[in-house]
């Protein structure tokens, strides 16, 4: 199995990936300040020094456009000459293979004036059928599966299967710790996207995610292994075929090199809770 691994800006982490390179399908990552699914990056020079040493070691470089929301920029013509410039700048080298996003317009600028990126549907647009694949095969080469289809190794074939027929491809994210079907997903999704608003408004209340609170009673905490969707590395070998690959959520972790290393060698190092993102393990002390 390859998988597609998040950058965060952790010089050991890139060696990590560098060390890893023939398990690696390509390093995903969102540029600088453009709003997407995580905290905006601390030092842009030293991202571009780390996934130019990732380029030339042969990696592949996947680029984030995927924020829930772009809020009154998400169909302005200022917003997408933005996205043009930032593909340029990494497509340059030809390092650059391709865009997963949220936005079915990002999708088809990319389509019209990329052709040779291939364009993944974002986890966070939550296609988990057929029906949905279909209505966006126009300006999408693939798609990120909902992440409540995970176990349904049925339903994951499904999704493969018409993958394979319409020559698109299917990814996984294997090692999310969201609650399924979580009431608050879509609302955290896009205050993530406007974080850097928020963090200057003067707030009425502090949000960490529903998650949190709900595991945070005794009852609950319980249930966990039954409201969750992650894919333990044991389990890897069993969606062979079945995915051309699997995202890794690594951007956040405070040890990605051994979320890696549990996927790669198919084995969990340490308590699953630490490998998965949002991690939880503080709650079940």
């Amino acid at each position: 199995m390859k998988f597609s691994v998040g950058y965060q800006q952790d010089p050991l982490w890139v060696d990590a990936i560098i060390a890893r390179a023939a398990h690696v399908q390509d390093v995903y990552f969102a540029y600088g300040a453009m709003p997407s699914g995580r905290r905006a990056v601390r030092n842009v020079d030293r991202q571009l020094e780390d996934l130019g040493r990732l380029a030339d070691a042969g990696l592949a470089l996947h680029l984030l456009f995927n924020a829930n929301c772009y809020g009154a920029q998400a169909v302005s013509k200022a917003f997408f000459a933005t996205v043009g410039e930032t593909i340029e700048r990494f497509a340059a080298d030809g390092a650059l293979t391709g865009v997963t996003t949220t936005s079915p317009l990002i999708a088809k600028f990319v389509k019209a004036n990329f052709p040779d990126l291939k364009t993944r549907a974002s986890v966070n647009m939550e296609i988990g059928t057929v029906e949905g694949m279909d209505y966006l095969a126009d300006v999408f080469d693939g798609y990120y599966l909902k992440r409540e289809c995970n176990r349904d190794l049925a339903a994951v074939k499904v999704a493969h299967d018409w993958c394979v027929a319409h020559g698109k491809e299917l990814f996984l994210l294997a090692n999310s710790g969201c609650l399924n079907f979580c009431s608050s997903h879509i609302f955290h999704d896009n205050l993530v996207a406007h974080e850097a608003e928020v963090d200057h408004a003067a707030c009425a209340y502090a949000y960490r995610g529903t998650c949190w609170t709900w595991l945070a009673k005794a009852e609950n905490r319980a249930k966990w292994s039954t409201r969750t969707n992650f894919i333990v590395p044991e389990d890897v070998a069993r969606y062979e075929g079945l995915c051309t690959a699997m995202k890794l959520a690594t951007r956040a972790n405070a040890n990605p090199v051994r979320i890696l290393e549990s996927y790669v060698t198919g084995s969990h190092l340490g308590d699953i809770k630490s490998l998965l993102e949002p991690n939880h393990s503080q709650l079940f002390t």
